[in-house]
């Protein structure tokens, strides 16, 4: 079982390494939406994390809701 500042701790390091310096950026595609339906978090299939993407929303949302 993990205390809450532990959990805390380990998903500020996933945010920032998920939706900051993701490797599921690695496209030649330009950012826009997607016009086929259905999809997953596949980097071989439908997902493409914008190349601008920011962790700063998630980590304020996280600093906000979360107790220390």
């Amino acid at each position: 079982e993990y205390d809450l500042a532990t959990i805390k701790f380990w998903l500020r390091k996933f945010l920032v390494r998920f939706f900051q310096t993701s490797q599921f950026k690695r496209s030649a595609l330009p950012n826009g939406p997607k016009v086929v339906t259905g999809g997953s978090l596949s980097p071989r299939g439908d997902w493409r994390a914008p190349s601008d993407g920011n962790a700063r929303v998630w980590l304020d949302e996280l600093e906000a809701n979360v107790p220390d």
